[in-house]
């Protein structure tokens, strides 16, 4: 590495700028991430991420190996089944995925929070808690400076936005860029894993991931997530001597709160919901989340009923509308902060996973004198906001994430649910369309675009 590697500031400990901070090290450049929550149990929202092979890739790229180990390690059980179901829990479609064979080429069950412990691990001394951002400076000598609500400021050669979809960066680097609601609102529950709730589960439901097409609008997800620890903290029997002994000498595994559950979240168009939503939590979240499923199958409903009051969470989903390319300069953006995108699948978390390895690669490359900074950082830029948008709008394109969609509308809807569960019932029964289903569950993260 050549003396005048750059000295990067990343602005938020979210996925996307800590795999990137990972990266850096990894290539000996100085690197420093400011988080404005306080602790590193602070801030996530939401439980499952669906890590595919972009993602693992990334991270496989980024992570020193013997991390990486860990954070396969650290994967809940793998999905057997994609599955749609009704709301009465009738089995419309099941598809069989890929077998965990392969530590990139596959689809990870990821615990947020335990995924934070992980890309927290060996970078305790560059991640500042408790530092919120609030404007920058591009100064005349090529550096930038960013400032704190504390008074402090820190001066770098490169200011990363990764502060997600209230980018407060982005607010003063791109202020004509718009973040609007998508016109659906979640509520995120968990609920304990234990034997009578994994028995109200049909089996494929409680192997995979089961997608539930509720008549009248209202939608779901299930889950079930198991680790290879169990609430106290000790390994399970039957974890291969190699994953125990990973998981008995990683640091974080005592900051991760998680444990075996059911990830089960329902959602809606926004209309359905009470002005003050948003402000809900605990048992009167709960309550709404069972009085919009009251149709539902009565195991269902159990499972609602059982969730952790302290787990429910309100997440109104939002998304980016695609902005003109800028000059680049000193300062950048990656993940959510340039392009929010729906929920579902992790496309999110992949897509900003490819931003950082795709960004780390470009300053390593001006750090090695092969290009100026800011023509790396252009370069990223120019492969980065074509395929982050396209994701934006194939998140936006799936049946039932914008408050839009012909499922959310009182005549038509109907019609467009039964069409919804017979495309997906064709699909499943027909080998051929079966085998291309189950292909574009790993490839639709846009890897090759």
């Amino acid at each position: 590495m050549s003396a005048t590697a750059p000295h990067v500031l990343i602005v938020g400990a979210g996925t996307g700028g800590l795999c990137l901070a990972h990266g850096l090290r990894r290539a000996g450049i100085d690197v420093s991430v400011y988080e404005r929550h306080a602790t590193r149990a602070d801030g996530l929202l939401g439980y499952r991420l669906g890590i595919g092979p972009t993602g693992s890739k990334a991270l496989r790229e980024c992570l020193p190996p013997e991390l990486f180990d860990v954070f396969v390690a650290t994967c809940a059980r793998g999905p057997s089944y994609f599955n749609v179901v009704t709301e009465r829990l009738r089995r419309t479609a099941s598809f069989t995925l890929r077998p965990e064979t392969d530590d990139v080429n596959t689809e990870r069950s990821v615990a947020r929070m335990v995924l934070r412990q992980v890309l927290l691990t060996g970078l305790e001394d560059a991640v500042h808690f408790g530092r919120t951002f609030t404007r920058y400076e591009q100064r005349d000598d090529g550096t930038v400076t960013a400032h704190f609500a504390d008074g402090g400021t820190a001066t770098g050669d490169l200011l990363v936005a990764a502060d997600g979809t209230h980018s407060a960066v982005r607010r003063q680097y791109l202020p004509h860029a718009v973040v609007r609601e998508a016109g659906t609102i979640n509520i995120a529950t968990r609920v304990p894993l234990t034997a009578h709730t994994r028995a109200l589960l049909p089996e494929r439901v409680a192997r995979g991931i089961s997608l539930v097409f509720g008549a009248g609008g209202v939608m779901g997800v299930l889950h079930v997530m198991e680790f290879k620890w169990d609430r106290r903290g000790d390994i399970k029997p039957g974890v291969s001597d190699a994953d125990a002994a990973l998981l008995r000498g990683w640091p974080g595994l005592p900051h991760t709160n998680t444990h075996d559950n059911i990830n089960f979240i329902v959602w809606s168009t926004a209309r359905r919901f009470p002005p003050d939503v948003m402000q809900l939590r605990g048992e009167e979240l709960v309550r709404l989340a069972r009085e919009l499923t009251r149709d539902w199958h009565p195991r269902l409903r159990e499972l609602l009923a059982r969730s952790d009051p302290g787990s429910a969470l309100p997440i109104k989903v939002s998304t980016t509308e695609p902005v003109a390319p800028w000059k680049s300069s000193t300062v950048t953006l990656l993940g959510d902060a340039i392009h929010t995108m729906t929920p579902g699948r992790g496309v999110g978390a992949n897509t900003a996973l490819r931003d950082a390895a795709l960004l780390c690669r470009q300053i390593r490359a001006a750090a090695a004198g092969e290009k100026t900074l800011v023509q790396a950082v252009a370069d990223y830029e120019a492969a980065m906001l074509p395929y982050g948008f396209a994701r934006v709008a194939d998140s936006l394109a799936r049946s039932g994430t914008s408050g839009s969609d012909p499922l959310y509308r009182p005549v038509i809807g109907r019609l467009a649910l039964l069409g919804a569960r017979a495309y997906f019932g064709v699909q499943s029964r027909v080998p051929r369309l079966h085998r291309r289903f189950v292909d574009d569950f790993y490839t639709y993260r846009g890897e090759d675009d």
